[in-house]
């Protein structure tokens, strides 16, 4: 699912797939996954630390390991956290019993109920499983950032082109996303503010309240 949106089925086939978040208040969701990673999530707190925004991290348990203090920093400033499972796994090429193990590994780190699968690839199954214990966030608007053929304008084309109230945009806080990311990131919250968009964070109560 590489599509900087999703087709227009989508979320009626996948009726508890999280695509968007409906509001009243002009609200967007930047969420960012693969971290945290050393010498770029930092900078990244930075970036929302100097426009006081608040977004959600989908972390992969191997690198909270690695990286504890940071992962510990993102919660601090009041950024949401879900699960990206422990390794990565894609769902379409791994056996459901490791899959649904390797999320339970790092759940035991990241405590919150919200589950983004990686590449956005989940087989049936496995969905059904998950559905009942965790709210599975999708996206909306992908930015495209890890993709080398792809230049930083046109990942921040990609948000502008895209984008609408309750839109979840994906970043990547990664090392084969960081150029990219530090060009379009910075440049798209400042069209979005002037836009008039708010910035919410995905939690439970996020969803249930809106």
């Amino acid at each position: 699912m590489n599509w900087v949106k999703p087709p227009f089925y989508s979320d009626k086939i996948f009726k508890n797939f999280v695509w968007n978040i409906p509001n009243n208040n002009n609200k967007v969701y930047l969420t960012f996954d693969d971290g945290p990673t050393e010498g770029i999530t930092e900078k990244v707190l930075s970036i929302l630390d100097k426009y006081n925004i608040k977004a959600t991290f989908f972390c992969l348990g191997r690198n909270i390991d690695r990286y504890k203090t940071l992962f510990e920093n993102i919660i601090k400033k009041g950024h949401s956290v879900g699960n990206h499972t422990y390794s990565h796994l894609n769902g379409w090429k791994t056996e459901n019993k490791e899959y649904f193990n390797d999320i339970e590994y790092a759940s035991t780190i990241i405590k919150n109920k919200i589950f983004r699968p990686p590449y956005g690839k989940i087989k049936p199954s496995q969905y059904n499983k998950l559905k009942h214990n965790y709210k599975l966030i999708m996206w909306d608007v992908l930015t495209g950032d890890y993709n080398h053929k792809l230049t930083g304008e046109t990942c921040y084309l990609n948000i502008v082109k895209n984008v609408k109230s309750g839109s979840v945009i994906v970043f990547h806080d990664s090392d084969k996303a960081h150029k990219n990311l530090f060009y379009s990131l910075p440049k798209a919250i400042e069209y979005l503010q002037k836009q008039g968009y708010k910035f919410g964070v995905i939690s439970d109560s996020e969803l249930t309240n809106t």
